[in-house]
């Protein structure tokens, strides 16, 4: 029998649910999926398995979420206390963007970009190792082929919650991925090496030798990158993509990104080829948010926005 309760959020203002939501619009629907405004994903809770269902209810200026929350399991107040907390960090709720705003301004091509895409946030994965294990996947891979690999990871090792004759999963955990083989994880596309630095990963964080969590209590994010750097399999592109996706800190700039590489030079250099070196010199004008205006950029790429502004170099 699934248990089901509703619950609202009043994230901090601006905020556009719709924007932010948007880069799960091709997602797998088992998984996690952006779909007709409503959002949908499971989540780990006490070691219950939670589907939340999420939907604005407001506007950009008044934000308020819906969320609707179903469970095999009973859901107890602290239950319900915690899958509040996950979601709102997650969709990084209790994150303003004004200042954000006021520190990019002065930019000509951001100043516009952020009012066409006013309320956007980037979010975040439920936890560091999910985000850390997506990142090593991605390495060197197309997105296309990253996102197939880790979808069939999931659905063959992630804990399945089967509710209203549908059937959702979760991402795996730490304890699953450091039980399984090299083999194993190679037949969900993964190659040998990626294969073995994951579950030397999940080893880690079990046998507790590895705190990922604890990070991000760090401030100093060159700091984050060094501790990282420091596992098997992870560079610093990997780690600035994780703690970007798993931490929220906006310092992060993965330059060495071609995605993201691409988004510049498509606003600042008409679409020439530019370098990393080039990247972080644009990325400086946005100090310690570059991480975040290197989304709005992405973001802005992916729903083909234009600019009407000169584009000068810097």
């Amino acid at each position: 029998m699934a248990h089901s309760f509703y619950i609202k959020l009043n994230p901090v203002a601006p905020y556009d649910f719709g924007l932010i939501a948007k880069i799960f619009t091709d997602s797998d629907p088992q998984i996690s999926r952006f779909e007709n405004g409503r959002f949908w994903q499971v989540i780990r809770v006490n070691n219950k398995l939670i589907l939340i269902v999420v939907e604005s209810t407001g506007t950009t200026d008044k934000p308020e979420l819906s969320v609707q929350l179903k469970s095999n399991e009973k859901v107890s107040d602290d239950d319900l206390e915690l899958t509040k907390k996950a979601i709102t960090s997650i969709f990084n709720l209790d994150f303003g963007l004004s200042k954000f705003y006021e520190e990019v301004k002065s930019d000509p091509i951001m100043a516009k970009l952020v009012k066409k895409l006013k309320g956007l946030n980037s979010p975040s994965t439920p936890t560091v190792f999910e985000a850390l294990v997506s990142s090593i996947i991605e390495q060197q891979i197309s997105l296309k082929a990253a996102h197939s690999i880790e979808r069939r990871m999931v659905k063959t090792f992630g804990d399945k919650l089967e509710i209203e004759y549908k059937t959702h999963y979760a991402f795996p955990t730490p304890q699953k991925l450091a039980s399984v083989t090299k083999e194993e994880l190679r037949e969900c596309g993964l190659s040998f090496r990626k294969s073995e630095y994951i579950i030397d990963l999940s080893k880690q964080v079990v046998g507790e030798t590895l705190d990922l969590e604890k990070l991000k209590e760090y401030e100093d994010v060159n700091e984050i990158i060094n501790e990282l750097s420091k596992i098997r399999g992870v560079g610093v592109w990997t780690a600035e993509l994780a703690i970007l996706r798993g931490m929220h800190k906006l310092e992060a700039f993965p330059a060495d990104d071609i995605g993201l590489r691409r988004a510049i030079s498509h606003f600042y250099r008409d679409d020439q080829k530019i370098s990393a070196d080039e990247a972080r010199e644009i990325a400086s004008k946005w100090g310690k948010w570059k991480g975040l205006a290197g989304f709005y950029l992405i973001v802005a790429e992916i729903m083909s926005i234009e600019l009407n502004v000169n584009k000068v170099k810097t």
